[in-house]
């Protein structure tokens, strides 16, 4: 009978080191706290309108250059949307249309039709800044800027002012 209680005493204290172990060993070890490195953004959206090359195309990469650069230190949102189906002019306006749907603060083009489609719906929303890349004159919400500079440069300096 000695033997029985010696067997049940193991037993039951070898279940009880156990329980303790699996109780407080997560709290024995506290894990190593990394520094928080995820990018907490303003409320601004800033939007590029692309043609089917999309950022990497030759009119979109400066002005996408120019945006990540400003977004580094405004903290501005930035994305892109193409105009896909036809290309046309009308297209372009449709998908900038959705650009100032989802509340871009400002709206850029890259392209021919694309700032041919800004230039066309900035009227419409004066709550919105527009910028093309190209020629001609800044009227009211639109600035223009000049292909002949550094296009990188000057999205920068626009949306970090």
């Amino acid at each position: 009978m000695d033997r029985r209680r010696v067997w049940w005493g193991a037993a039951v204290g070898g279940a009880v080191l156990a329980v303790l172990a699996v109780v407080l060993w997560p709290t024995a070890q506290e894990p190593e706290r990394l520094p928080v490195r995820a990018r907490e953004y303003t409320d601004t959206r800033i939007c590029l309108l692309v043609d089917r090359e999309g950022v990497t195309g030759a009119a979109a990469a400066p002005v996408w250059a120019g945006m990540q650069a400003a977004s580094a230190r405004t903290h501005a949102q930035i994305s892109s949307l193409k105009v896909t189906g036809d290309g046309s002019q009308g297209r372009a306006e449709i998908v900038a249309n959705t650009l100032v749907q989802q509340k871009c603060s400002t709206v850029l083009g890259a392209g021919d039709v694309e700032s041919a489609a800004l230039r066309t719906i900035a009227p419409a929303n004066p709550a919105v800044r527009f910028a093309i890349v190209g020629q001609g004159g800044s009227s009211g919400n639109l600035v223009v800027l000049d292909s002949a500079t550094d296009v990188q440069e000057q999205v920068d300096e626009l949306l970090a002012g």
